[in-house]
This record gives structure tokens, C-alpha cells and sequence, in this order.
């Protein structure tokens, strides 16, 4: 008798695991908070590898990245800005083109990066990219989906010691192509609620392209639909919500570079 009222709260359990968005998600936002951070952490240990910038000797470079991030921040759609955290981090790597954001929102932007970009827009367009991965929750949903079952009868019964697994998987993560898509397209929507010229990540893509560059662990050349496509459908999305070009604001990213090491 007992098992049937498991079984009903299970099923229960099941239904209830979707996100803002829709998709089937395990993690509560609590959890992609908690991942975020324990994944921070981690990478805070090993500095070696992962070099972060001081925020208190290289406050100009903050305060200017933290500028951008905050104007992409402010857009009406962003599912959970009052929930994450939304902490900007730089590492001091010339040679990685790169960026990403944790569960969370726990954002890296690699000095290469910033110094291979040309204006404002471009890194706010990859910004909202990688924004849009953490808002849309796509590193949990992946999770749930190779954790499977096991993810969800930990939850069910009450365990935590998954979120500490997961957090550790988290940079062997590969997202679909669908999620890339959708962070692409919701870049252009973060950003037409901004100053910013909203095909910023379109015009990134562009210059990668031509560039020849790959972007460090994402490999997106290989993996993903390649540059030409995503920026075919970048345009698209741009006039179909009908945003204005915006401001690529090119002559002051100059500064930021400058308060690099």
C-alpha cells in the first residue's frame, strides 16, 4: 500500500521538473546557484590554469566589463535575474578566445578574447550568448538528460551529493546545436533592449570566421552549425523583431584593453 503513494509523488515529481522556459530540467534554480558556485570555486583552486584577474588591481577592467554585462542584464528577457548571481570574472589568458557562463550565472571572459574583439557590441553579443546558456538552463538540462533516472530519484529522495558530481562534469559539457541556436537568437534579443547594435554576436561570428580562428573548448567550428549559418540566422532573427542597428560604440572598447594586464 505504501508504494502506491510513493509512485503517485514521484510521477508527481516528474511532472512538475520544467523550467521557466518549458524544458524538462531536475535541478531546481537553487541547485544551479549552488553548482555555480561549488564550479567557481573550483576553478578558483586551481589558478595555474585558470589565472582570474584581481578585482582590486584591475577594478578599471571590472567596472568597464561589469558596465556591459549589466546593460545585457537589464533586458526584459531574461528568465532569472533576480535568481542568479550574475558575478563577472576575467582570466588572464591571451592565447584563449573564450568565454563562459556557469550555472547560476557565474560569467569568464578570457583576456584574449576581449583583446581579439573590436567594439563594444561584439563582446556584448557573446556575453548574451553565454548568458543566455546560464538563463535558459541549458548545462542543468544536459545533466539531467546524461545523469538520467539516477538524478531524479537523488532529488526525489532527498540526496544532495549529485549537485557536488555534477558541478565537477560541468566543462565536459556539450551543448546541442539547438541550444547554441537558442542562445544565439536570444543574444539578439537581450541586446535590442540595449544601446547595443544587436547583431553583436553576429558581427563576433563574422570575424572568427574570417579570422580562422576556433574558440578554445567549445571547438564550435566542428561541433556546431558553422559561422556562416548562425550569422545567416542572426540577420534573421534581427529583422524579424524588427530592432534597430544600435551602437557598436568601437572607439571607447579601446579602454578596456588598456586596463588589461
Amino acid at each position: 500500500m505504501s508504494r502506491i503513494p510513493s509512485l503517485f509523488l514521484f510521477i508527481l515529481l516528474l511532472s512538475s521538473c520544467r523550467s521557466k522556459d518549458g524544458d524538462f530540467n531536475v535541478f531546481s534554480t537553487d541547485d544551479d546557484v549552488k553548482m555555480g558556485m561549488q564550479y567557481s570555486h573550483l576553478l578558483a583552486a586551481e589558478p595555474d590554469k585558470f589565472p582570474i584577474l584581481s578585482r582590486t588591481d584591475y577594478s578599471e577592467a571590472y567596472r568597464y566589463l561589469e558596465q556591459i554585462t549589466g546593460a545585457v542584464l537589464k533586458s526584459d528577457h531574461l528568465l532569472h535575474r533576480e535568481e542568479f548571481a550574475w558575478e563577472v570574472n576575467i582570466i588572464d589568458d591571451n592565447s584563449t578566445l573564450n568565454a563562459f557562463c556557469t550555472p547560476g550565472g557565474y560569467i569568464y571572459v578570457y583576456t584574449g578574447l576581449i583583446r581579439f574583439l573590436d567594439s563594444e557590441d561584439q563582446l556584448a553579443g557573446v556575453l548574451g550568448h553565454e548568458i543566455a546558456h546560464a538563463d535558459l538552463r541549458h548545462s542543468t538540462e544536459q545533466l539531467t538528460k546524461n545523469y538520467g533516472i539516477r538524478v531524479v530519484i537523488n532529488v526525489f529522495t532527498g540526496g544532495q551529493s549529485v549537485i557536488g558530481d555534477a558541478a565537477g562534469s560541468l566543462l565536459s559539457l556539450n551543448f546541442s546545436r539547438n541550444d547554441e541556436t537558442e542562445a544565439d537568437m536570444k543574444s539578439v534579443e537581450y541586446l535590442a533592449d540595449s544601446e547595443y547594435d544587436p547583431r553583436g554576436v553576429a558581427r563576433f561570428f563574422e570575424k572568427m570566421a574570417k579570422s580562422g580562428e576556433t574558440m578554445g573548448p567549445l571547438a564550435f567550428l566542428s561541433t556546431h552549425p558553422n559561422p556562416e549559418n548562425r550569422v545567416e540566422e542572426i540577420y534573421k532573427k534581427w529583422k524579424e523583431i524588427g530592432a534597430p542597428r544600435g551602437k557598436t560604440y568601437s572607439d571607447r572598447y579601446q579602454e578596456l584593453k588598456n586596463a588589461l594586464p
